[in-house]
């Protein structure tokens, strides 16, 4: 039983992980940049999955009156909006690039809480967003890769993100779960993604494809919508566990970075596993506490930052010393936020 519990978040990270470098290259390597048929195609994919599962019982989904299904639509379109931009700003952007600018998103939210909900903020917090921001806005400016569609794209995509996660903020009834909330979405991604793919020209356009009839593309297409769905189901689970259990398997790490004070140095796994620890997961102040967002944040966190030290081993990038200063500054200012949702300060 206990050696189960850290599945949830470590296949997060896993998911997190192999979803983005798959979509990648299907967007760079094979340059399938259709996104009303390669979103479309995922959301159709997700949909029918969630829709099967329901079907089965292995989840639970209450769709509730047309009222409420109605004024959840305009954040359905601004998901449209954070697929679609998204997967335009993934195909001409390095992923570090594009993961520091999505980050920038929290100076939306933030300054959402800040001046307009008058929330106290405190001033470490106030400095993350900072860092976010200015790493956002000089990114494009020290870029040896500059791509002015693909920060145009970005920036589209970081709004949508920002608007998103304040709308859901403010928009909280006790029965509409997140899944029913993603039901929704991906039947109305589908539908829209749908009727638009003729008028932006990308169903026509996708009959010259050099790849459409080769395995590799297929076999990434179809990887790409499941793994979308599933990291779907493991960023629900993780987000709405509001037990000590659901983040229980994280204290192993936990456990790994008091033990190491006591291994020899010889073992540098071990210490490796428990800075990290230190670092990004570090969930044993979170386990007994009700809101799981700031453990939500911090397996995010380190998903993200696995994601973008590896992606250059896989994709092209060309970076200069001020690039990767901003991308660091982007993860120094993402690791403050994340610390200061864990402490509360």
């Amino acid at each position: 039983m206990y050696l189960k519990r850290p599945a949830g978040g470590l296949a997060f990270c896993l998911f997190y992980l192999a979803s983005c470098f798959t979509n990648k290259y299907v967007l760079s390597v094979l340059k399938f940049t259709y996104p009303t048929l390669f979103q479309g195609w995922q959301t159709l994919v997700g949909g029918l999955l969630l829709h099967i599962s329901w079907k089965l019982g292995w989840v639970e989904i209450s769709l509730c009156s047309r009222s409420e299904i109605l004024s959840w639509l305009p954040a359905s379109v601004l998901f449209v909006g954070i697929i679609y931009a998204g997967s335009r700003a993934l195909s001409r952007l390095p992923i570090p690039v594009f993961l520091a600018i999505q980050n920038a998103a929290e100076v939306i939210t933030c300054g959402f809480q800040k001046f307009v909900q008058k929330e106290q903020t405190s001033h470490l917090k106030v400095c993350s967003v900072l860092f976010l921001l200015v790493a956002a806005v000089c990114l494009p400016l020290f870029d040896t890769q500059f791509d002015p569609n693909g920060y145009f794209w970005a920036l589209i995509h970081l709004i949508c993100v920002g608007a998103y996660k304040v709308f859901h903020k403010l928009w909280k009834p006790s029965s509409f779960s997140e899944l029913d909330q993603q039901y929704i979405n991906y039947v109305f991604s589908v539908v829209l993604l749908a009727s638009a793919s003729h008028p932006a020209g990308d169903l026509f356009s996708a009959l010259d494809f050099p790849f459409l009839y080769f395995y590799r593309f297929h076999s990434s297409c179809c990887a790409s919508g499941l793994l979308g769905f599933l990291l779907m189901l493991h960023t629900v689970k993780l987000r709405s566990s509001t037990t000590s259990g659901q983040y229980a398997a994280w204290s192993f790490l936990a456990k790994i970075g008091r033990l190491n004070q006591n291994l020899n140095s010889e073992n540098g796994l071990i210490c490796v596993l428990g800075y990290i620890n230190n670092m990004f997961l570090n969930t044993s102040e979170m386990l007994d506490t009700p809101n799981p967002e700031p453990a939500f944040a911090a397996r995010k966190s380190f998903a993200k930052v696995i994601t973008a030290s590896l992606s250059p081993l896989f994709f092209v990038m060309t970076a200069n010393v001020l690039t990767i200063s901003c991308l660091v500054i982007s993860g120094v200012g993402e690791a403050l936020l994340v610390y200061t949702e864990r402490t509360g300060t």
